[in-house]
């Protein structure tokens, strides 16, 4: 394949780069693929976000290259209207058509032809030859969580923000959030 080859492991709540990158290589005519190893777009946004979430920027400020977000949306966007914006929007208005299922086995430059060559696996393997590679991995995709002494002597649940949903099972209980991120101090 002449073009750009992108190569999307999975990122955590992040807009996903992938999309406005290959938008941008599409309005310069340049031909990409993008290689998912998830079955949709925001994966993570769609299957790890808390039901209550909404972008914590107004969304001028939040807004992909080549496209503002819908009028109808409203200042701060919900995790809806975000995946909304990506799936209905973006990657419609741009024709992007994600490999989804698919996960890179190896990449490796080719001195000989100046070029990728890129081997993924999935529902089928499938090998690129590409001039440029661009790779996006998530830090975020593996969850990491705190050991802190005497944590095993707790009777209750403990579970990391990527599995949080909503706050039913704690109703009327005590918790403890540790972290200060975003997503931490929302909760």
């Amino acid at each position: 394949m002449e073009g750009v080859f992108w190569c999307k492991v999975q990122s955590l709540l992040v807009p996903p780069i992938e999309v406005f990158v290959v938008a941008a290589f599409k309005e310069r005519g340049v031909p990409s693929v993008i290689v998912e190893r998830a079955n949709c777009i925001a994966s993570l946004w769609k299957s790890k976000a808390y039901d209550r979430l909404h972008l914590h920027l107004p969304k001028k400020l939040c807004e992909l290259p080549f496209m503002p977000f819908p009028a109808k949306f409203p200042t701060y966007p919900t995790k809806g209207h975000f995946v909304d914006y990506l799936d209905a929007y973006y990657v419609s208005k741009f024709g992007l058509e994600p490999q989804f299922n698919q996960i890179v086995e190896s990449a490796a430059y080719d001195h000989t032809l100046g070029s990728w060559r890129v081997k993924t696996v999935g529902l089928e393997e499938i090998s690129y030859l590409s001039r440029w590679l661009v790779v996006a991995t998530g830090e975020n995709l593996e969850a990491v969580v705190l050991v802190i002494e005497g944590m095993n002597d707790f009777e209750g649940p403990v579970l990391h923000t990527s599995s949080y949903k909503n706050g039913e099972e704690f109703s009327g209980k005590n918790v403890l959030v540790v972290g200060c991120g975003s997503r931490r101090m929302e909760i």
